[in-house]
């Protein structure tokens, strides 16, 4: 099973690439990852598949990578080293690529406290800059960090976050370099609503030349309503929502809130698309993937392009 990553494909022939997001349930009924997934086949070139995001016990990022895969959508594995030691992760990297996913996203993971298990232990035995480097380690070279051979190296597009945002801000291009560095191909960021502060990002990651060594998949999250801004906000770690998006959103009636967040959405994408660097979007519609179409779309990036 040796086919190559769609995603590696699509960005390789120089296309504007557009990922999404699936949140596996809170349970093993599969019929609602198939739903989601039905909304998100043909919009996309990737999807990604979180692992226990917000540290909540959810169904495994693998089987639900399986699951979308089964209706034709190239899967994306996010893994996290909070919950696995090397030992672990090495293990379901071969797993993962052994049932033919190709897309891999190297994660730290949220924090167990702010989980349903907070008494939970977590590993962190290697960090995620680790985990792209023996990621790539095991692709590249065809052997285990140990040094002893693979039989059969693992096949991944691979894959780092970054949060454009957070404090201290000067470090924050340092950080991708080094995550380019360990052996990321492509990078997704958090969701960017300060578009001033990102283009700073953008431009000091292109003094350093690092548009032209990692492909940027630039975060978009629309927002539902006024009340959804404010709440992420305050509660989501380094989000950074300039009171001009809130307003923006908040100046309309409640019911049309939404449609005005879709509208932004658009606007954003097509300006991203515009930005030199920029090498596609990753769009996190939380909860709303039935609107993956009409915003995708809006913005001009469908049909997505079919590379062999």
């Amino acid at each position: 099973m040796n086919t190559e990553s769609n995603l590696k494909k699509v960005l390789e022939a120089g296309h504007f690439s557009v990922t999404a997001e699936c949140g596996p349930p809170r349970g093993a009924d599969p019929e609602i990852v198939r739903k989601k997934a039905a909304l998100v086949v043909g919009n996309v070139d990737a999807c990604n598949v979180t692992d226990n995001q917000t540290a909540v016990v959810r169904m495994s990022s693998l089987a639900g990578c399986m699951l979308i895969k089964e209706q034709g959508i190239d899967p994306l594995i996010q893994m996290v080293v909070r919950d696995r030691n090397r030992i672990a992760l090495q293990s379901d990297l071969l797993g993962a690529s052994a049932l033919g996913v190709r897309n891999l996203l190297c994660l730290s993971g949220d924090h167990q406290k702010f989980g349903d298990d907070p008494q939970a232990k977590n590993v962190f035995d290697i960090d995620s800059m680790q985990l792209i480097h023996l990621a790539k380690t095991m692709r590249d070279e065809g052997v285990f960090p140990s040094g002893d051979k693979l039989e059969g190296a693992p096949q991944f597009y691979i894959g780092c976050a970054v949060n454009p945002f957070a404090d201290p801000f000067e470090i924050r291009v340092p950080r991708l370099k080094m995550k380019m560095e360990a052996g990321a191909d492509f990078v997704q960021t958090q969701c960017i609503y300060n578009m001033d502060k990102f283009k700073t990002y953008m431009e000091d990651a292109k003094k350093e030349g690092l548009h032209e060594k990692i492909k940027i998949l630039a975060g978009v999250t629309p927002l539902k309503s006024a009340g959804m801004a404010k709440f992420m906000r305050r509660m989501v770690a380094g989000m950074d929502i300039p009171d001009e998006v809130v307003n923006r959103i908040a100046d309309e009636p409640k019911e049309k809130q939404a449609a005005k967040g879709i509208e932004m959405c658009i606007e954003q994408i097509q300006e991203l698309k515009e930005m030199e660097g920029i090498a596609g979007v990753h769009v996190m519609a939380i909860e709303w993937e039935e609107k993956l179409e009409e915003i995708i779309g809006g913005a001009g990036l469908l049909p997505r392009p079919k590379v062999d």
